[in-house]
Protein backbone atom coordinates (compact mmCIF):
# COMPACT_ATOMS: atom_id res chain seq x y z
CA UNK A 1 0.00 0.00 0.00
CA UNK A 2 1.16 3.33 -1.08
CA UNK A 3 -0.16 7.00 0.72
CA UNK A 4 -1.45 9.54 -2.23
CA UNK A 5 -2.90 13.09 -1.26
CA UNK A 6 -5.20 13.83 -4.38
CA UNK A 7 -8.13 16.31 -5.09
CA UNK A 8 -11.56 14.79 -6.75
CA UNK A 9 -14.44 17.29 -7.06
CA UNK A 10 -12.43 19.82 -5.00
CA UNK A 11 -12.11 17.74 -1.95
CA UNK A 12 -8.84 16.59 -0.58
CA UNK A 13 -8.41 12.76 -0.06
CA UNK A 14 -5.96 11.06 1.44
CA UNK A 15 -5.16 7.77 1.31
CA UNK A 16 -3.56 4.08 1.24
CA UNK A 17 -4.28 2.56 -2.13
CA UNK A 18 -2.40 -0.74 -4.08
CA UNK A 19 -0.18 0.47 -6.71
CA UNK A 20 -2.27 -2.10 -9.14
CA UNK A 21 -5.04 -0.21 -8.41
CA UNK A 22 -6.93 1.82 -11.09
CA UNK A 23 -7.85 5.49 -10.90
CA UNK A 24 -11.67 4.26 -11.91
CA UNK A 25 -12.04 1.23 -9.57
CA UNK A 26 -10.54 3.75 -6.78
CA UNK A 27 -13.19 6.75 -7.07
CA UNK A 28 -16.01 3.93 -7.76
CA UNK A 29 -15.22 1.23 -4.90
CA UNK A 30 -13.53 3.62 -2.48
CA UNK A 31 -15.29 7.52 -2.58
CA UNK A 32 -18.49 6.04 -4.31
CA UNK A 33 -18.81 8.07 -7.28
CA UNK A 34 -20.32 5.64 -9.42
CA UNK A 35 -21.07 8.43 -12.64
CA UNK A 36 -17.47 7.40 -14.10
CA UNK A 37 -18.27 4.15 -15.85
CA UNK A 38 -16.23 1.02 -16.96
CA UNK A 39 -15.99 -0.65 -20.29
CA UNK A 40 -13.15 -1.76 -22.06
CA UNK A 41 -10.62 -1.11 -19.43
CA UNK A 42 -8.04 -0.71 -21.77
CA UNK A 43 -8.04 2.80 -22.52
CA UNK A 44 -10.06 2.46 -25.84
CA UNK A 45 -13.83 3.19 -25.36
CA UNK A 46 -13.38 6.62 -23.63
CA UNK A 47 -16.40 5.78 -21.30
CA UNK A 48 -14.55 6.11 -18.30
CA UNK A 49 -12.97 9.47 -19.01
CA UNK A 50 -12.44 12.08 -16.17
CA UNK A 51 -9.96 15.19 -15.99
CA UNK A 52 -6.97 14.54 -14.74
CA UNK A 53 -5.67 18.48 -13.81
CA UNK A 54 -8.03 20.13 -16.55
CA UNK A 55 -7.59 17.68 -19.22
CA UNK A 56 -9.41 14.53 -20.51
CA UNK A 57 -7.55 11.07 -19.53
CA UNK A 58 -8.69 7.60 -19.19
CA UNK A 59 -9.07 6.47 -15.80
CA UNK A 60 -9.22 2.68 -16.48
CA UNK A 61 -5.29 3.32 -17.56
CA UNK A 62 -4.79 6.38 -14.70
CA UNK A 63 -3.24 4.90 -10.91
CA UNK A 64 -3.41 6.74 -8.29
CA UNK A 65 -0.03 6.50 -6.88
CA UNK A 66 1.43 8.51 -9.85
CA UNK A 67 -1.15 10.82 -9.41
CA UNK A 68 0.01 12.30 -5.98
CA UNK A 69 -1.43 16.01 -5.84
CA UNK A 70 -3.53 15.78 -8.97
CA UNK A 71 -6.62 17.53 -9.24
CA UNK A 72 -9.35 15.22 -10.72
CA UNK A 73 -13.20 16.06 -11.72
CA UNK A 74 -15.42 13.34 -12.40
CA UNK A 75 -19.53 14.17 -14.32
CA UNK A 76 -20.51 14.52 -10.48
CA UNK A 77 -18.10 17.25 -10.11
CA UNK A 78 -19.72 18.71 -13.19
CA UNK A 79 -23.11 19.71 -11.60
CA UNK A 80 -22.85 23.29 -10.95
CA UNK A 81 -20.39 23.75 -14.29
CA UNK A 82 -22.68 26.42 -17.06
CA UNK A 83 -20.60 24.37 -20.17
CA UNK A 84 -21.43 21.13 -18.78
CA UNK A 85 -25.18 22.44 -18.03
CA UNK A 86 -25.44 23.49 -21.49
CA UNK A 87 -24.53 20.53 -23.36
CA UNK A 88 -27.40 18.46 -20.70
CA UNK A 89 -29.41 20.47 -22.72
CA UNK A 90 -28.24 20.17 -25.62
CA UNK A 91 -27.83 16.51 -25.18
CA UNK A 92 -31.68 15.96 -24.36
CA UNK A 93 -32.49 18.22 -26.85
CA UNK A 94 -30.50 16.11 -29.61
CA UNK A 95 -31.46 12.82 -28.04
CA UNK A 96 -27.91 12.67 -27.51
CA UNK A 97 -28.55 9.51 -25.64
CA UNK A 98 -29.75 6.23 -25.27
CA UNK A 99 -29.12 3.57 -22.57
CA UNK A 100 -26.18 6.51 -21.26
CA UNK A 101 -23.59 4.10 -20.66
CA UNK A 102 -21.11 6.28 -22.59
CA UNK A 103 -22.44 9.30 -21.76
CA UNK A 104 -20.68 10.45 -18.62
CA UNK A 105 -17.11 9.77 -20.62
CA UNK A 106 -19.49 11.76 -23.80
CA UNK A 107 -20.05 14.74 -21.72
CA UNK A 108 -16.41 15.21 -20.31
CA UNK A 109 -15.28 14.90 -23.63
CA UNK A 110 -17.65 17.13 -25.31
CA UNK A 111 -16.82 20.03 -22.73
CA UNK A 112 -13.27 19.65 -23.18
CA UNK A 113 -14.03 20.27 -27.02
CA UNK A 114 -16.22 23.43 -26.92
CA UNK A 115 -14.07 24.69 -24.48
CA UNK A 116 -10.92 24.32 -26.67
CA UNK A 117 -12.24 24.59 -29.78
CA UNK A 118 -15.29 26.89 -29.80
CA UNK A 119 -16.94 27.21 -33.35
CA UNK A 120 -15.82 24.38 -34.66
CA UNK A 121 -17.29 21.90 -37.43
CA UNK A 122 -19.34 18.69 -37.69
CA UNK A 123 -16.07 17.36 -39.23
CA UNK A 124 -13.85 18.59 -36.51
CA UNK A 125 -16.06 17.61 -33.96
CA UNK A 126 -16.35 13.99 -35.45
CA UNK A 127 -12.81 14.28 -35.29
CA UNK A 128 -12.15 15.18 -31.86
CA UNK A 129 -14.84 12.14 -30.35
CA UNK A 130 -12.98 9.00 -32.26
CA UNK A 131 -11.91 7.89 -28.52
CA UNK A 132 -15.38 7.67 -27.14
CA UNK A 133 -17.36 4.93 -28.72
CA UNK A 134 -21.41 4.74 -28.36
CA UNK A 135 -23.22 1.38 -29.47
CA UNK A 136 -26.27 2.95 -29.60
CA UNK A 137 -26.74 6.26 -30.64
CA UNK A 138 -25.19 6.62 -33.97
CA UNK A 139 -23.23 9.69 -33.21
CA UNK A 140 -25.73 11.79 -34.96
CA UNK A 141 -27.69 13.38 -32.12
CA UNK A 142 -24.01 13.79 -29.80
CA UNK A 143 -22.50 15.93 -32.79
CA UNK A 144 -25.30 17.63 -33.24
CA UNK A 145 -25.44 18.48 -29.35
CA UNK A 146 -22.16 19.30 -29.48
CA UNK A 147 -22.12 21.15 -32.37
CA UNK A 148 -25.15 23.38 -31.19
CA UNK A 149 -23.16 24.41 -28.04
CA UNK A 150 -19.61 25.08 -29.87
CA UNK A 151 -21.68 27.41 -31.61
CA UNK A 152 -23.00 29.31 -29.21
CA UNK A 153 -19.06 29.90 -27.68
CA UNK A 154 -18.13 31.18 -31.62
CA UNK A 155 -15.84 33.89 -30.75
CA UNK A 156 -14.91 33.19 -27.46
CA UNK A 157 -11.22 32.55 -26.32
CA UNK A 158 -10.33 29.10 -26.83
CA UNK A 159 -9.59 27.74 -22.98
CA UNK A 160 -6.27 26.39 -22.59
CA UNK A 161 -6.80 22.58 -20.88
CA UNK A 162 -3.64 20.77 -22.19
CA UNK A 163 -1.11 22.72 -20.82
CA UNK A 164 -0.38 24.84 -24.09
CA UNK A 165 -2.14 26.88 -26.59
CA UNK A 166 -4.73 25.46 -28.36
CA UNK A 167 -3.09 26.09 -31.60
CA UNK A 168 0.70 25.96 -31.15
CA UNK A 169 3.71 26.77 -33.00
CA UNK A 170 4.32 24.36 -36.12
CA UNK A 171 6.70 21.82 -34.41
CA UNK A 172 8.85 18.65 -35.69
CA UNK A 173 7.00 15.48 -35.96
CA UNK A 174 9.02 13.24 -33.67
CA UNK A 175 7.19 10.22 -36.05
CA UNK A 176 9.61 11.27 -38.91
CA UNK A 177 11.76 9.75 -37.08
CA UNK A 178 15.26 8.90 -39.17
CA UNK A 179 15.52 12.86 -40.24
CA UNK A 180 19.19 13.13 -41.11
CA UNK A 181 22.13 15.48 -39.41
CA UNK A 182 23.85 17.68 -42.42
CA UNK A 183 24.60 17.37 -45.50
CA UNK A 184 28.71 16.91 -44.69
CA UNK A 185 31.40 14.06 -45.03
CA UNK A 186 31.18 12.00 -41.85
CA UNK A 187 34.92 13.15 -41.30
CA UNK A 188 34.06 16.78 -41.12
CA UNK A 189 30.39 17.56 -39.87
CA UNK A 190 30.22 19.20 -36.87
CA UNK A 191 27.49 19.24 -34.45
CA UNK A 192 24.33 21.65 -34.85
CA UNK A 193 24.35 24.62 -32.87
CA UNK A 194 21.75 23.90 -29.67
CA UNK A 195 19.84 26.46 -31.11
CA UNK A 196 19.33 25.75 -34.66
CA UNK A 197 16.06 26.06 -36.53
CA UNK A 198 14.23 26.08 -39.76
CA UNK A 199 13.70 29.96 -41.31
CA UNK A 200 11.05 31.22 -40.67
CA UNK A 201 10.24 28.61 -37.80
CA UNK A 202 9.10 29.09 -34.14
CA UNK A 203 12.42 28.99 -31.77
CA UNK A 204 13.19 25.43 -31.12
CA UNK A 205 13.58 24.58 -27.34
CA UNK A 206 14.09 21.32 -26.23
CA UNK A 207 12.34 20.29 -22.88
CA UNK A 208 12.49 17.40 -20.52
CA UNK A 209 9.84 14.31 -21.46
CA UNK A 210 7.60 13.57 -19.03
CA UNK A 211 6.52 9.83 -18.62
CA UNK A 212 7.48 9.07 -21.99
CA UNK A 213 6.91 6.00 -24.36
CA UNK A 214 10.48 4.42 -24.88
CA UNK A 215 11.07 2.01 -27.74
CA UNK A 216 13.98 0.77 -29.31
CA UNK A 217 14.15 -1.04 -33.02
CA UNK A 218 17.61 -2.25 -34.68
CA UNK A 219 17.70 -3.14 -38.15
CA UNK A 220 20.21 -4.09 -40.97
CA UNK A 221 21.24 -2.17 -43.94
CA UNK A 222 23.59 -4.12 -47.25
CA UNK A 223 26.05 -1.08 -47.53
CA UNK A 224 28.75 0.03 -46.11
CA UNK A 225 28.74 2.54 -43.04
CA UNK A 226 29.81 4.82 -44.65
CA UNK A 227 27.41 4.71 -47.41
CA UNK A 228 24.69 4.20 -44.92
CA UNK A 229 26.10 7.39 -43.19
CA UNK A 230 25.94 9.69 -46.47
CA UNK A 231 22.49 9.11 -46.76
CA UNK A 232 21.53 9.80 -43.68
CA UNK A 233 23.20 13.53 -44.23
CA UNK A 234 20.16 13.90 -47.20
CA UNK A 235 16.94 14.64 -45.12
CA UNK A 236 15.02 14.31 -48.76
CA UNK A 237 16.32 10.66 -49.20
CA UNK A 238 15.89 9.40 -45.81
CA UNK A 239 12.08 11.20 -45.29
CA UNK A 240 10.98 9.04 -48.63
CA UNK A 241 11.97 6.17 -47.12
CA UNK A 242 9.30 6.45 -44.13
CA UNK A 243 5.58 5.21 -44.92
CA UNK A 244 3.55 8.64 -44.95
CA UNK A 245 6.24 11.64 -44.29
CA UNK A 246 7.71 14.03 -46.59
CA UNK A 247 9.87 17.22 -46.10
CA UNK A 248 7.53 20.58 -46.16
CA UNK A 249 10.54 23.10 -46.58
CA UNK A 250 14.08 22.31 -48.04
CA UNK A 251 16.43 21.36 -44.94
CA UNK A 252 19.75 23.38 -44.22
CA UNK A 253 20.79 20.14 -43.02
CA UNK A 254 20.58 20.96 -39.43
CA UNK A 255 16.79 21.50 -38.81
CA UNK A 256 13.97 19.81 -40.80
CA UNK A 257 10.19 21.14 -41.10
CA UNK A 258 8.21 18.05 -41.89
CA UNK A 259 4.96 16.27 -42.10
CA UNK A 260 4.17 12.45 -41.38
CA UNK A 261 0.64 11.39 -41.70
CA UNK A 262 -1.35 8.40 -40.05
CA UNK A 263 -4.47 6.61 -41.24
CA UNK A 264 -6.59 5.02 -38.40
CA UNK A 265 -9.58 3.41 -40.25
CA UNK A 266 -11.71 6.49 -41.26
CA UNK A 267 -9.08 8.61 -39.52
CA UNK A 268 -6.80 10.35 -40.73
CA UNK A 269 -4.11 12.99 -38.80
CA UNK A 270 -1.28 14.74 -39.94
CA UNK A 271 1.56 15.78 -38.01
CA UNK A 272 3.71 18.52 -39.25
CA UNK A 273 6.36 21.16 -37.60
CA UNK A 274 10.21 21.37 -37.33
CA UNK A 275 13.21 19.59 -35.78
CA UNK A 276 16.42 20.42 -34.47
CA UNK A 277 19.70 17.75 -35.49
CA UNK A 278 23.40 17.25 -33.99
CA UNK A 279 25.66 14.49 -35.36
CA UNK A 280 28.50 12.59 -33.95
CA UNK A 281 30.67 11.70 -36.71
CA UNK A 282 32.96 10.56 -34.66
CA UNK A 283 30.48 7.84 -32.92
CA UNK A 284 29.12 7.86 -36.22
CA UNK A 285 25.47 8.84 -34.38
CA UNK A 286 23.32 11.82 -34.29
CA UNK A 287 20.45 13.03 -32.31
CA UNK A 288 16.81 14.77 -33.03
CA UNK A 289 15.13 16.77 -30.66
CA UNK A 290 11.37 17.32 -32.40
CA UNK A 291 7.98 18.64 -31.42
CA UNK A 292 4.44 18.52 -33.85
CA UNK A 293 1.07 19.06 -33.67
CA UNK A 294 -1.80 17.34 -35.69
CA UNK A 295 -4.05 20.58 -36.95
CA UNK A 296 -7.54 19.05 -36.63
CA UNK A 297 -7.50 17.11 -33.50
CA UNK A 298 -4.91 19.19 -32.08
CA UNK A 299 -3.06 16.39 -30.46
CA UNK A 300 0.49 17.10 -29.41
CA UNK A 301 3.51 14.67 -29.95
CA UNK A 302 6.99 15.64 -28.26
CA UNK A 303 10.05 13.22 -29.10
CA UNK A 304 14.09 12.76 -28.65
CA UNK A 305 15.39 10.34 -30.80
CA UNK A 306 19.05 8.69 -31.03
CA UNK A 307 20.53 6.60 -33.73
CA UNK A 308 24.16 5.39 -34.05
CA UNK A 309 25.85 3.21 -36.94
CA UNK A 310 27.77 0.03 -36.54
CA UNK A 311 29.58 -2.31 -38.93
CA UNK A 312 28.93 -5.82 -39.40
CA UNK A 313 29.59 -8.18 -42.06
CA UNK A 314 33.15 -7.26 -42.41
CA UNK A 315 32.34 -3.80 -43.26
CA UNK A 316 29.98 -4.70 -46.06
CA UNK A 317 26.72 -4.16 -43.70
CA UNK A 318 25.41 -1.75 -41.28
CA UNK A 319 23.28 -2.09 -38.36
CA UNK A 320 21.25 1.23 -37.54
CA UNK A 321 20.31 1.16 -34.04
CA UNK A 322 17.08 3.97 -33.50
CA UNK A 323 16.28 4.99 -29.42
CA UNK A 324 12.95 6.97 -29.58
CA UNK A 325 10.98 8.30 -26.46
CA UNK A 326 8.18 10.64 -26.95
CA UNK A 327 4.50 11.59 -25.44
CA UNK A 328 1.46 12.31 -27.30
CA UNK A 329 -1.31 14.36 -25.65
CA UNK A 330 -4.33 15.03 -27.06
CA UNK A 331 -7.53 12.79 -28.43
CA UNK A 332 -5.37 10.09 -30.51
CA UNK A 333 -2.82 9.61 -27.03
CA UNK A 334 -4.49 6.15 -27.01
CA UNK A 335 -2.65 5.22 -30.09
CA UNK A 336 0.77 5.34 -28.13
CA UNK A 337 -0.53 2.90 -25.88
CA UNK A 338 1.75 -0.22 -24.98
CA UNK A 339 2.07 -3.08 -27.37
CA UNK A 340 0.34 -1.34 -30.06
CA UNK A 341 2.71 1.19 -30.29
CA UNK A 342 5.78 -1.31 -30.15
CA UNK A 343 4.32 -3.12 -32.98
CA UNK A 344 3.24 -0.27 -35.12
CA UNK A 345 6.84 0.42 -34.22
CA UNK A 346 8.39 -2.37 -35.40
CA UNK A 347 6.26 -2.83 -38.52
CA UNK A 348 6.74 0.89 -39.42
CA UNK A 349 10.95 -0.19 -38.81
CA UNK A 350 10.70 -3.00 -41.42
CA UNK A 351 9.42 -1.04 -44.02
CA UNK A 352 11.87 1.89 -43.47
CA UNK A 353 14.52 -0.46 -43.51
CA UNK A 354 13.32 -1.37 -47.06
CA UNK A 355 13.10 0.82 -48.73
CA UNK A 356 16.39 2.68 -47.31
CA UNK A 357 17.92 -0.88 -48.55
CA UNK A 358 15.98 -0.29 -52.02
CA UNK A 359 17.37 4.02 -51.82
CA UNK A 360 21.32 2.38 -51.48
CA UNK A 361 21.03 0.44 -54.16
CA UNK A 362 20.18 3.54 -56.58
CA UNK A 363 16.26 2.46 -56.80
CA UNK A 364 14.16 5.13 -57.81
CA UNK A 365 11.70 5.81 -54.62
CA UNK A 366 8.42 6.28 -54.83
CA UNK A 367 6.37 9.44 -56.52
CA UNK A 368 4.59 10.26 -53.51
CA UNK A 369 4.70 8.43 -50.15
CA UNK A 370 1.16 7.20 -49.29
CA UNK A 371 0.01 7.57 -45.55
CA UNK A 372 1.06 5.18 -42.55
CA UNK A 373 -2.23 2.83 -42.43
CA UNK A 374 -2.32 1.53 -38.87
CA UNK A 375 -5.01 0.18 -39.48
CA UNK A 376 -3.86 -2.13 -41.79
CA UNK A 377 -0.59 -3.09 -39.25
CA UNK A 378 -2.94 -3.44 -36.89
CA UNK A 379 -4.82 -6.55 -39.08
CA UNK A 380 -1.54 -7.34 -39.45
CA UNK A 381 -0.51 -7.28 -35.89
CA UNK A 382 -3.70 -9.96 -34.88
CA UNK A 383 -3.26 -12.13 -37.71
CA UNK A 384 0.70 -12.44 -36.27
CA UNK A 385 -0.90 -12.77 -32.40
CA UNK A 386 -3.33 -15.74 -33.76
CA UNK A 387 -0.67 -17.33 -35.63
CA UNK A 388 1.64 -17.35 -32.48
CA UNK A 389 -1.13 -18.71 -30.31
CA UNK A 390 -2.04 -21.09 -32.74
CA UNK A 391 1.63 -22.13 -32.93
CA UNK A 392 1.70 -21.21 -37.05
CA UNK A 393 4.24 -18.13 -36.20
Amino acid sequence: MKPIHIEINGRAISAEVEPRQHLADFMREELLLTGTHLGCEHGVCGACTVLIDGAPARSCIAYPVALDGAKITTIEGLADDPVAARLREAFTREHGLQCGFCTPGMMMMARDIVLRRPGLDEGAIRHELAGNLCRCTGYVGIVRAIKSVAAERMGEAPVVTRGSEVAPPVYASPLALPVAPSRVAAEAAPAAPAGAQAPGAAPFVAEPLRNPVEIVEEFDVAAPRASVWELFQDPARVIACLPGARLTEPSDGRSVVAEMTVKLGPIQAAFGGTGVIAADPANWSGTIDGRGVDSRSATRVQARLNYALTETGAGAATRVRVEVAYVLQGPLAQMSRGAIARDLAARMTAAFAANLNAAIKGEAAPAEAAPLDAGSLLLAMVKGWLARLFGRG
